[in-house]
């Protein structure tokens, strides 16, 4: 079940650092914006930047995950559930979070095969 999106800024880091003791987390996932070709950009630097930053706030490590098309999947999966992209825009940083974790926690799976 998703948490609810953080919204950027200072106190996300205070929010983020709140959940990770709250529920005992043991890594943070982010999600890199890497273009279409697979290079970085202004988008995975800032990412980067805002990650370096919450290290200063949480003790787990961080891993970056390519997120590219994972709000693509994330609105086809809401679509499919019978939500349009206007009433589910609210949700849709959620759903991608869940995507990317998903196949985080599919990939694990796979290699302890």
């Amino acid at each position: 079940m998703p948490l609810d999106a953080v919204a950027a800024g200072v106190e996300s880091f205070n929010t983020i650092a709140a959940l990770v003791d709250e529920y005992d987390v043991v890594e943070i996932i982010v999600g890199l914006p890497l273009k279409m070709d697979g290079t970085e950009g202004a988008s995975a630097d800032m990412a980067r930047d805002w990650a370096n930053t919450l290290l200063d706030h949480v003790a787990v490590p961080i891993r970056f995950i390519d997120e590219r098309l994972t709000t693509v999947q994330a609105q086809r999966g809401l679509h499919a559930a019978g939500r349009n992209i206007k009433n589910s825009r609210s949700a849709i940083d959620s759903a991608s979070a869940v995507v990317l974790l998903q196949s985080v926690l599919d990939s694990a799976s796979s290699k302890s095969e």
